[in-house]
């Protein structure tokens, strides 16, 4: 959920919830004020017939209205005090009873005890206090949708600068030849924060240059002296003064020298994968990079009795050339060293996917460590353990999605790249 909108959803349910209330208090205010204005008329109807009867000693001639209306009957008890109710009365024009506010007092006229009781409707009371419910309502209604939309435009241009920051930063690799430059805002707040970001990334800039350069000089350093120990070793080999023992000793200096030099090769080349080193994408024809990868082991079928079951169609992907061999040839060298001899490689190439099983020699793989860099089963010693780690940032690199599964017996490595084909 966007902050605007878990903003606006408190702020409006703050707004009607406040409006509510204070309509409803305002109702009553309103209610009680009209009643006791109704009240003053009628304890003045009061004061004008005491004052009449006070003068003439005989009860005025009352004049009935629709909303007004006397009544005068002769009492033997006086009331101690004038008091003021609420009753119902039936008005015969609307056919319906009716709110009434009356005041009832004695009085003595020409020796007689009189009851008056004053009847004014609330009829006009009710009529003007819903009217103004209803303008107040819709003064509220209309106070919430200038505040809804005012809110929305200004939510939106105060928060404009904080989504260039944002682009900003998704726009930004570290790979990049200079540090993250955020435009100064007029907000101080996104100033700050732009700020902060800028120095945080010129750090992560410099110590990443640092990194980069140590990466390129260990890889130049290392390069020579390996090739100087194998170059001797064959020097060594040649040898005729070598016995048995010291040339076996020399071809497992070889072995771990190569081995080193693949595992030198491997981490380079995951550092420049994760570090975004390689140039843009092109279309690569990914049926023939398996084709020829595929000529490439056929001896090796053929010595360790693979049964190769193969179906490629015509794939070509956006993808940078070197990156796609690489990708194709982990994945068949992973299946070839792990299937056990007479198993079967089943190689699926269409418009979906990339599809490669094998044969397994064991159970299932640990599927949260398959992918993980120097990940290798009980049986696994012959790799170095990056082949499935580099065939995984790849597919990260080129936004490729690639899943490991165990079925019928055979490990299935999948990468979907329904996004990215090309055709």
């Amino acid at each position: 959920m966007k902050l605007f909108t878990k903003y606006n959803r408190v702020n409006i349910l703050a707004t009607v919830a406040t409006f509510l209330l204070g309509s409803v208090a305002f109702y009553f205010l309103l209610s009680y004020i009209l009643n006791r204005q109704l009240d003053e008329t009628l304890r003045s109807e009061q004061q004008e017939i005491t004052e009449y009867v006070s003068a003439h000693n005989r009860l005025p001639d009352f004049q009935n209205t629709r909303h007004q209306w006397f009544n005068a009957v002769a009492a033997t008890q006086p009331i101690s005090r004038a008091c003021i109710k609420n009753i119902k009365t039936y008005n015969r024009r609307e056919r319906e009873y009716e709110a009434t506010r009356q005041l009832v007092f004695t009085i003595q006229a020409d020796k007689v005890l009189y009851v008056i009781d004053v009847n004014r409707s609330e009829a006009e009371t009710e009529d003007l206090l819903k009217l103004i419910i209803i303008l107040a309502l819709g003064m509220i209604g209309v106070i919430l949708a200038f505040n809804y939309f005012v809110n929305r435009r200004l939510v939106n241009h105060l928060w404009k600068p904080f989504y260039n920051t944002i682009g900003g930063i998704k726009n930004y690799f570290v790979a990049f030849e200079k540090p993250m430059q955020l435009p100064r805002e007029p907000i101080d707040e996104i100033n700050l924060l732009n700020e902060s970001l800028n120095e945080m990334t010129a750090r992560i800039y410099r110590e990443y240059q640092a990194l980069k350069s140590f990466t390129e000089n260990a890889s130049h350093e290392m390069q020579t002296p390996l090739a100087v120990i194998r170059t001797k070793i064959e020097l060594l080999l040649q040898s005729d003064v070598l016995k048995e023992k010291d040339i076996k000793h020399l071809l497992s200096i070889d072995s771990a020298a190569n081995k080193l030099a693949k595992l030198h090769q491997s981490l380079l080349l995951l550092t420049k994968l994760e570090n975004r080193q390689f140039a843009a994408a092109e279309i690569v024809d990914l049926s023939k990079i398996v084709e020829d990868k595929m000529v490439e082991l056929e001896d090796i079928f053929a010595s360790r009795g693979f049964v190769p079951r193969i179906s490629i169609e015509i794939v070509s992907v956006s993808l940078h050339q070197h990156l796609a061999e690489i990708l194709v040839n982990n994945l068949l060298n992973n299946a070839v060293r792990y299937t056990p001899p007479g198993g079967v490689i089943e190689i699926v190439l269409n418009g979906n996917c990339l599809s490669v099983a094998n044969t397994a020699s064991s159970g299932p793989l640990d599927n949260e460590k398959v992918f993980k860099r120097f990940y290798k089963t009980q049986n696994g010693t012959e790799g170095t353990g990056l082949g499935l780690a580099i065939v995984k940032e790849i597919c990260n690199v080129a936004g490729l999605e690639i899943s490991y599964l165990f079925e019928n017996n055979m490990h299935i490595f999948i990468i979907y790249f329904d996004k990215k084909i090309l055709l």
